[in-house]
């Protein structure tokens, strides 16, 4: 999977982005583009075990089932903790589906639980949401949190479907793909790092051997759209057609919403 991520994604000129340095300014951490001519922001998924959180928070599992070096089992109520697959607390980084017992945990359900908005006025998606739902700052370990800074997955995927479905040359469609010197290590802050390829070989982007995290930026060689993720946010802004917009925040699988005072 690396070696075909570079051959179908080959590193060209960083002058592919100067049409979004003058729409976006600096793009350290991800080109924010303005609607072109809307946006919508896709949420970066959510996972909740079936067993629901416990009053146990992921510090406190950690703190007490590594730090002690604790072995026998961890019970909260009836819930063996260490049967869960607790791989993560979230953070930086890919995100995979949990696995067996975990399912999708939509915003507006956690929303709707806690008495949080989806995102609080003003603020864009980010661990400013949701802190009714955390103890301390830290999730409950039966809530696997949005990744910062890349999508997850199972959102890429989807996300890539759509803008394949409203493109006209469908997974033919010329796309560009900048990684910010961040997600590189932050070795290279001049060069600007693109690659370029199919709309329809974007998935195995996800697989780039260089970042642990998807692009920062990917956009139609036409300019039509481009979607942004922000190294410091739990969403991407997709900018583009009206059309293509109204069908990500009315798709049944991923969960985007538009900001009214982040358009």
């Amino acid at each position: 999977m690396p070696a075909l991520v570079f051959t179908r994604w080959p590193l060209v000129s960083a002058g592919a982005a100067d049409w979004l340095v003058d729409l976006a300014g600096d793009g350290l951490t991800g080109f924010m583009p303005p609607p072109l001519p809307d946006a919508a922001w896709v949420l970066n998924a959510m996972y909740e075990h079936e067993n629901g959180p416990t009053d146990v928070s992921y510090d406190e599992y950690h703190r007490d089932g590594l730090d002690a070096g604790r072995t026998e089992p961890h019970i909260a109520g009836n819930i063996d903790l260490d049967s869960m697959g607790i791989i993560t607390g979230g953070g930086l980084g890919r995100n995979e589906h949990p696995g067996p017992g975990w399912r999708r945990l939509r915003w507006t359900e956690l929303a709707q639980r806690s008495g949080d908005p989806v995102v609080p006025d003003g603020s864009l998606p980010s661990y400013r949401c949701f802190p009714s739902a955390r103890k301390d700052g830290s999730w409950p370990i039966g809530i696997h949190p949005p990744t910062e800074g890349s999508l997850d997955r199972e959102t890429w995927n989807r996300l890539i479907a759509l803008l394949t479905a409203h493109a006209p040359a469908g997974a033919d469609t010329r796309c560009l793909a900048y990684y910010n010197p961040l997600m590189l290590g932050a070795i290279d802050f001049e060069n600007l790092h693109i690659r370029a390829g199919r709309l329809g070989d974007a998935e195995i982007l996800y697989d780039n051997p260089d970042t642990d995290f998807s692009p920062s930026n990917l956009w139609a060689e036409d300019h039509s759209w481009v979607l942004c993720t922000d190294y410091d946010l739990w969403a991407t802004k997709v900018a583009g057609p009206g059309p293509l917009v109204e069908a990500l925040v009315t798709d049944t699988e991923i969960e985007a919403v538009r900001l009214p005072w982040a358009p």
